[in-house]
């Protein structure tokens, strides 16, 4: 499958490199944009599901990886105002590198 880090900035200034192990997150997120933590974490579910399920698909199991990525994001969402900003900083596929 091919994987993709995509690089947020949380509000606080902190920035982290999260994965999906599909490059679904280029349908979701667009780098540059700032979303409302809430709304990013909406467009994260999303994607980060629909990734999952890819995976379910082709090899019979849900991908633990965008799970955790998920559960990840909505923990560090917990600790900022829904509506402050999160901003894609950029998007990184392991294969073009």
């Amino acid at each position: 499958m091919p994987e993709m880090i995509f690089v947020v900035r949380w509000p606080d200034g902190a920035q982290e490199r999260c994965y999906s192990p599909s490059r679904v997150v280029r349908d979701y997120l667009e780098v540059g944009r700032a979303y409302a933590v809430a709304e990013f974490v909406a467009r994260s579910r999303s994607m980060l599901q629909i990734a999952s399920d890819r995976v379910l698909a082709r090899r019979g199991f849900s991908c633990a990886g965008a799970l955790d990525q998920l559960a990840a994001i909505e923990a560090r969402a917990a600790t900022h105002d829904p509506d402050a900003p999160v901003t894609v900083v950029s998007f990184e596929a392991p294969d073009e590198l």
